[in-house]
């Protein structure tokens, strides 16, 4: 073949290696411009995954091919392209079986292939794959000059490198707006409110702002649906890292191995799957705060992993021996005993102690008293607004039923309990009202609710004593538990004893609690 002809297939193909295409329509272009040059009934770009071959490309082949993966142990001829530096032909009469006899497209009948050469393709100097051509006409190559494909094998290493760096660099973009997308809901996704005004819910926020302008780990504590979450947020937002991200990670979400990638990251090829490289949280989170949710549910492998990292800062990627240093502040939540799963042996003594620099317990919301109906009106107005009503509110039983009830879910079943009473009571109203009020029936909170404890009275003599003294000190300690309850609120204090205020009031003077 001269010069020009050559020059004339290989230019478009060069001019390729510039735009951004898919790598399917370049390689399409690449087998295409190889047919063109070196007349052939099928041609195919492989490439090598370990033990086996991957069809990428093919031109003249059955569709099928694609879909197969050849064994190279069982393949002879692919073994002797592979062993080769450079293009190889095998004559007409080789005895070595073909893996594409039979997939030529387009034939009516089955013929096997009669000509057949190929040449492997070295991207960064390692073997890659293979390129290969074939005929049915047992000697359409004797007249073609190896260095031709040479040619295009070297064109086509160049043409699988450049797919290559710019896989790396749309993963390395990807990569970056992932972050991007991280500091933009950490700043400009504002915080929900820490809602409340009784005593424990007031220590809490003393406790927060103590500790949010520290380094220190924090351990947080308390049930399901406490608001950890919210608990976390605000010492992020309390703190010196405040501008820098705020990452999260629920740790009962995923399994042990892909906990691990998550944490610390991954290389391309560490695991089935891995086709790049990939930060983990630890290095998203550099500088600011990384946020693990459910971390009782770690298994003891990933606490080791993760004790080493918080008394380094170092950390090692998934499939490499690479050290990354990392400065971030971590804060945990758990709803399970961690001092009892230590002493039962699921639970490393070490991680826990570095986890609990400073534990923080969030109370539950049957201990916070009134703020029940501070957090309802919250959620209240939120379905307000969501639901186009003008006004949506409590009616007095609904308040006395959600003052009564033990929220053995706490304040995310409070939420989940308001949104669903007011669907349901706005689907009952026609027409559509644009006041809409919950009673204690909208609320089918259950019956048999369990009152928050009261203080015990002091033990009375069964038989002796003045009976009427001794009734006087009961009502005084009932009453007095009552107010502390309901921060002293004489109105709710008087509904849940069923009383009139009034009543209550004069019965309060007379026992000396006015």
């Amino acid at each position: 073949m001269t010069a020009k002809p050559l020059l004339t297939a290989l230019l478009p193909l060069v001019a390729d290696l510039s735009r951004d295409l898919p790598d399917s329509e370049r390689f399409r272009r690449l087998l295409q411009a190889l047919r063109a040059v070196l007349p052939c009934d099928a041609a195919a770009l492989l490439r090598l995954d370990g033990e086996w071959l991957v069809p990428l490309a093919v031109d003249g082949l059955s569709l099928d091919t694609l879909g197969r993966r050849f064994r190279i142990s069982e393949h002879p001829r692919f073994e002797a392209l592979l062993s080769s530096p450079g293009p190889t032909r095998f004559p007409g009469n080789c005895e070595l079986p073909d893996p594409y006899d039979g997939l030529v497209d387009g034939l009516a009948e089955h013929l096997e292939v009669h000509d057949c050469m190929g040449c492997p393709l070295f991207v960064e100097e390692r073997p890659w794959g293979l390129l290969t051509l074939d005929a049915l006409d047992p000697k359409r190559f004797e007249p073609i000059d190896l260095d031709d494909l040479q040619a295009f094998a070297s064109l086509a290493a160049a043409t699988v490198n450049v797919a290559r760096r710019i896989e790396r660099l749309a993963l390395r973009v990807e990569d970056e707006q992932q972050k991007a997308e991280l500091y933009r809901q950490a700043h400009g996704t504002p915080n929900k409110e820490l809602i409340g005004q009784s005593k424990a819910h007031k220590h809490l926020l003393e406790e927060i702002a103590l500790v949010g302008g520290s380094d220190l780990t924090v351990l947080i504590t308390g049930e399901t649906g406490v608001g950890k979450e919210l608990v976390a947020q605000a010492i992020h937002a309390a703190s010196p890292r405040a501008e820098k991200p705020l990452i999260s990670l629920n740790c009962a979400a995923l399994p042990d191995t892909l906990v691990e990638s998550e944490l610390f990251g991954h290389v391309r090829g560490a695991f089935t799957g891995a086709t790049h490289d990939r930060r983990g949280k630890f290095e998203l989170a550099n500088g600011g705060t990384l946020f693990l949710d459910e971390v009782g549910e770690l298994s003891l492998t990933v606490q080791a992993k993760l004790l080493r990292v918080l008394q380094s800062g170092q950390l090692q990627r998934l499939g490499s021996d690479q050290e990354h240093q990392v400065d971030v502040r971590l804060i945990a939540a758990t709803n399970r005993d961690l001092a009892e799963e230590v002493r039962a042996g699921r639970y490393r003594a070490d991680f826990y102690h570095r986890l609990s620099v400073y534990p923080l317990k969030v109370p539950a919301l049957r201990e916070r008293g009134r703020d029940v109906l501070l957090l309802s009106g919250f959620f209240l107005e939120q379905n307000r607004s969501r639901m186009g009503l003008g006004s949506l509110r409590l009616s007095a039983d609904a308040q006395a039923a959600l003052l009564h009830y033990d929220w053995p879910g706490n304040v995310r079943e409070l939420e989940h309990l308001i949104g669903r009473s007011a669907l349901k009571a706005l689907g009952r109203c026609h027409p559509r009202p644009r006041i809409l009020t919950l009673t204690a029936a909208d609320l089918q909170l259950p019956t048999t609710t369990v009152v928050p404890a009261m203080a015990k009275p002091e033990a009375v003599p069964d038989a002796v004593g003045d009976l009427r003294l001794a009734t006087e000190n009961y009502q005084r300690q009932l009453i007095s538990a009552c107010l502390e309850r309901h921060q002293h609120n004489w109105a709710s204090a008087a509904r849940e004893l069923g009383l009139d205020r009034a009543n209550l009031g004069r019965m309060a003077r007379r026992l000396g609690l006015k």
